[in-house]
Order: structure tokens, then sequence, then C-alpha cells
């Protein structure tokens, strides 16, 4: 029987690898001056770890950026502080304040991500409804007319359509 060391190897290869290439994108972005990437790529890996070690994390690529974020903030303060120059200090206005609620907006947009791939899953008829009558608004009815359908069929493709959104969650790891 395989232990915890697989399980963990296999989680990070498919839910933590494949954010690497846009954090470390952002990180230059957003933090243009910090010297070394790798190192707090690597970093925020070993916290990501740990913080699984202790139990589950609902949004690793929320997770991710958020301690890159910090760690990256903590870098440059460190940097200020050992060695002072008469080069002006960098403005972090643009960075989000750490009080704020990025935790909370970061697991917001992770969500709307997640939604967006589990209603392109959705069968074509079960996704035009769901588009329809929960993005759009629309009413049972104007949604059969506009699809040309009839209101019965409105309404079992939408239960369809939800369940069918709620399993793509939960199998992911996410409550609903």
């Amino acid at each position: 029987m395989p232990g915890p060391e697989p399980e963990l190897s296999r989680w990070f290869e498919e839910e933590v690898l494949p954010h690497e290439p846009s954090l470390r994108a952002w990180l230059v972005t957003r933090f243009p001056t910090l010297s070394d990437v790798d190192d707090l790529v690597q970093e925020t890996f070993s916290r990501l770890l740990k913080a699984k070690a202790t139990g589950s994390i609902a949004h690793p690529r929320g997770f991710l950026f958020v301690t890159a974020r910090n760690l990256a903030l903590n870098q440059l303060r460190h940097l200020r502080y050992v060695s002072p120059s008469d080069e002006p200090a960098p403005d972090l206005e643009w960075v989000a304040d750490e009080r704020g609620d990025v935790p909370a907006a970061v697991a917001h947009a992770e969500d709307l991500r997640l939604l967006t791939e589990a209603i392109r899953a959705l069968p074509e008829r079960c996704r035009q409804v769901l588009t329809l009558r929960k993005i759009y608004g629309l009413s049972q009815r104007e949604t059969a007319l506009r699809l040309g359908i009839s209101e019965h069929t409105v309404e079992v493709q939408g239960a369809i359509g939800l369940r069918k959104c709620i399993r793509f969650f939960r199998e992911r790891g996410h409550r609903t």
C-alpha cells in the first residue's frame, strides 16, 4: 500500500506545478527588483508543502500567489532595512495591502476560473441553459423561447447542469 509521499507528489505535480510558470512571470512583473526569483519560488513551494502537511489546501494557486507576494514584500523590506542607499525606496503602494482581503480575492478568482471550467465541461444544451439562466438571468420561459425548447426541458437541463457543476467542484476538493 503506497504511503502519503506518492499521494503528496501526485498532488504537487497536478495541483501546484502547473501554476509555476505564471507564478514566476507574475513575480518578475510585479517585483522587478527581486534578485532571485528561483529562491522565492522554492521557498513558496516549501511553505505550501508544510501547510499541506498540516491539512488540506482548498486553493493551491491562491495559496501560492499570496505566499509568494508576502515573501517578496518581506524580501524587499529586508533589503531596504539592511542596505539603505541614496536611491529612493521602491514604491510599494501598488502592491495590495497585506491587511486587505487578498486571500479571499484570490480564492474568489480561483472559484470563478473553476466555475468557467465546469461550465465549459457541460454538454452543449446544459451549458446553454445554465448560461442563459444563471449568468444572463433569463427566466425559464425566456430561455425556452430563445433556445426553441420547452420550459420543462429548460428545467431538466438546468438541474442536470447544476448537478454536474457541483460534482465538478467536489471532485476538485471544493465545498459546494
